[in-house]
């Protein structure tokens, strides 16, 4: 009986197995979009969610005109809905796939035609043909007859083809899910720049030029056009001065960079970094700059003005990020000193409001007072006490490592966030923390590490003005928060809202939704897209290590990140961040565009190379055979059928529907039939996959756990074998040998 239900529940599977990777996409492989509500396009059946902007489909509507006076009047009204519809496909959400390019990167020269269609457009309107395209292969097939001219328009994939598709429920549930922000929601990414050494930054200069300016922690930053045009001379160099090395993993360096509200016209912008004071001691400096008078595509060298040193007294946690707000207030965010606990006098630096290490600190860069390069805001939180006791620079405290903070630029719409400053704090041995930062606000380190004790002598009612996270993380998650942004761009419309960060140790990516009904935060790991989803220049995978995020003009987040932490490796690359389920409209995201002149020469964007990786012909498992020994030593035996594979960078993630249970260790999570269970498998290419299991294929599985991780794994030696029916057989017997086995084991341990 199990088998005959294993056997319908595959049937059923099968029904749309074919559309597993099926996705709305355009013929630029780009999601499709809404038109505004109040257009009446040409094409007004893919108004509400399409491949077409207004622009284009007047060139459609004007092809049209121009072909409809060649029809015959026998059949004038008949032919001039095929004609519509012929030319209208590449407005559909599933254009890509109408005209079969997703796979062959080739656009068909006509959509592909169902069968039925097909026959009724070559008896109406012959004439047609010709005017819509004149490919020769087609052509000739169509004065063959209508057999060979069908066979001539159909697609790799004919349940794509056209107007079955239009009453196809499941890809209208797709196109649905994509338009509302549903389905599992992976993310691609658009190479924007390579070659660099440790990219720890990419800002604008919001100048509507829509400039992107990338730092290399050696301390040089680079200019990049819109179209990823590199300016061969630097922007800054200032790597004689900044202290840092080629150790992997050294956090010194350049580490931030700030451009003036008033940038367009003052040339005023901030740089932070590690370098050496006059006495050799490692210190914190943060500093003023201007662009060249008639170049603002290079800094003036002579014109630094430093604005802060501090001493670092260790290597590490330098902090490094700096912000302006919309009053034009400059922020500067420090580390606590280093090493590890912040050990640092009685309560750490981070809780001694006379110390600026382990800070937020606010100051007026557009004025000075006595003694100083900048002004106190009178609205810091303790202006009214001693200096000596509570530094007035101060805002907030109580930071371990901020790395990366950011300030949300509001709804397009409403507004509705704006200003808010979020920050991920690098936790010490167990939980990593994202914080919006408040005024006067504690953040509780080193008394709490996320919402934990670090400090038991410190971590109650020691905290005054404790603010809690936001969001908190366990190591087995990850080990090294990096900040993000809140998406605030055009472009893709579903990640409106989204608190968008990642880990640089696990590499992996993540989003905040806020309910703010609750005034809670829920957490959801992105999954990657793969190749089908992925496709043209959008790439489903990253190097692992993230290093930073960054925001261009127009509110577009990019993923910077290595396959190397050195300085000296140029393995460091940027990437654009893109939702392939919808975009906005290409004719409404990118406005307001000035022109920058360009002087000297400049390098245009060349992708990295396709990596290669040769897997292996068999799999290890599939050298190995189940028996006593394999079945015993297995964690858990199931045989289960594969319902899902989601990619989550170096991790591919099953879903499983447990058929059968065969078999599992005690400390295991519960392993029912009829359940759906989470196995991972991990690869450092991200390619190469042992044992390589197929969505929709059921099979006999023996898995190990990752007990730190808490996670069902399938390791490169792991047994997989495709289902079959003398497997169920087996298994009487080999839990038998197992039970002896392990009677055995422990006779001899008490023995």
């Amino acid at each position: 009986m199990k088998r005959v239900t294993m056997m319908l529940s595959l049937l059923v599977l099968g029904l749309h197995l074919s559309f597993v990777h099926a996705h709305p996409q355009c013929l630029d492989f780009y999601p499709p979009f809404e038109l505004p509500s109040d257009s009446q396009p040409f094409c007004d059946g893919y108004k509400d969610f399409g491949c077409c902007t207004l622009t284009q489909n007047e060139a459609i509507r004007e092809r049209y005109q121009t072909l409809k006076r060649n029809l015959p009047e026998s059949a004038a009204h008949e032919c001039r809905n095929f004609l519509k519809d012929i030319l209208c496909q590449e407005c559909s959400p599933y254009a890509a796939h109408l005209f079969d390019a997703e796979t062959t990167h080739r656009k068909t020269p006509l959509p592909g035609l169902c069968g039925g269609y097909c026959s009724s457009l070559y008896n109406t309107c012959p004439e047609l043909i010709p005017l819509v395209t004149d490919d020769a292969a087609i052509i000739d097939a169509h004065n063959t007859n209508e057999s060979a001219f069908c066979a001539a328009v159909e697609i790799g994939d004919m349940d794509y083809c056209y107007p079955n598709i239009l009453q196809d429920t499941f890809l209208d549930d797709l196109a649905w899910d994509a338009r509302s922000g549903g389905g599992d929601g992976c993310l691609c990414f658009e190479e924007f720049a390579n070659g660099l050494r440790n990219p720890v930054l990419a800002v604008h200069a919001n100048d509507s030029t829509h400039r992107l300016f990338i730092a290399e922690q050696v301390g040089i930053v680079h200019v990049y056009l819109r179209n990823g045009t590199r300016l061969n001379d630097p922007f800054l160099d200032i790597q004689d001065t900044v202290k840092t090395s080629s150790r992997r993993g050294d956090e010194r360096g350049f580490l931030g960079l700030a451009f003036h509200p008033n940038f367009v016209h003052n040339s005023r912008l901030f740089v932070y970094y590690s370098t050496l004071s006059s006495s050799e001691s490692e210190i914190i400096r943060i500093s003023e700059f201007q662009t060249m008078s008639n170049d603002s595509n290079r800094v003036n060298m002579t014109t630094e003005s430093v604005i802060l040193n501090v001493e670092q007294p260790a290597g590490n946690h330098n902090g490094g990020q700096m912000l302006f707000d919309d009053q034009g207030y400059f922020y500067a965010f420090l580390g606590d000193g280093g090493r590890g606990g912040d050990p640092f006098g009685q309560y750490g630096n981070a809780q001694n409001l006379a110390e600026l290490l382990g800070s937020v600190i606010r100051i007026d860069v557009d004025q000075q007072q006595e003694g100083l390069a900048y002004a106190i805001p009178p609205g810091n939180p303790y202006v009214s006490y001693n200096n000596s006791e509570r530094r007035h620079e101060i805002y907030a405290y109580g930071t371990r490592n901020m790395w990366r903070c950011s300030i949300d630029q509001g709804d397009r719409q409403t507004g509705e966030g704006r200003g808010r400053i979020f920050c991920g704090d690098v936790g010490q041995h167990s939980y990593e923390e994202i914080d919006i930062i408040e005024k006067g606000g504690n953040y509780g380190w080193r008394g709490k590490e996320g919402f934990s004790c670090y400090d038991n002598t410190m971590c109650n009612d020691f905290l005054e003005n404790e603010v809690l996270p936001i969001h908190a993380y366990p190591h087995t998650i990850g080990k090294s928060v990096i900040g993000g942004y809140v998406y605030r761009g055009c472009q893709y419309p579903n990640l409106n809202g989204k608190y968008i960060f990642g880990d640089y140790v696990s590499g992996r990516l993540f989003e905040l939704n806020e309910n703010t009904a609750t005034q809670e935060w829920n957490s959801r790991e992105f999954c990657l897209g793969d190749n089908t989803v992925c496709t043209g220049s959008m790439l489903g995978s990253f190097p692992k290590n993230i290093l930073s995020f960054g925001e261009d003009e127009a509110g577009e987040m990019y993923l910077l990140s290595t396959s190397e932490a050195k300085t000296t490796v140029p393995q460091g690359k940027v990437f654009k961040i893109v939702d392939p389920r919808k975009r906005g409209n290409p004719e409404e995201c990118l406005k307001d565009i000035r022109d920058v002149d360009v002087h000297g020469p400049t390098t245009p964007f060349e992708p990295s190379p396709s990596e290669t990786f040769r897997c292996p012909k068999k799999c290890k498992g599939e050298y190995s055979e189940v028996d006593n020994t394999t079945y015993c030593d297995a964690k858990f035996v199931i045989t289960g059928t594969v319902r899902k594979a989601q990619r989550f960078n170096n991790e591919l993630r099953l879903t499983v529907n447990v058929d059968e249970l065969h078999k599992k260790a005690y400390d295991l999570p519960a392993i029912h039939a009829g359940r759906r269970i989470s196995i991972s498998q991990y690869s450092r290419s991200g390619s190469c996959r042992c044992p390589n299991l197929e969505v929709g294929q059921t099979y006999f599985i023996l898995g190990d756990f990752k007990s730190s991780w808490q996670k069902l794994i399938l390791k490169e030696s792991s047994i997989v074998k495709r289902y079959h029916w003398h497997h169920s057989f087996m298994i009487p017997r080999l839990n038998k040998e197992c039970r002896a086995l392990t009677m055995e084991l422990f006779a001899k341990q008490f023995s």
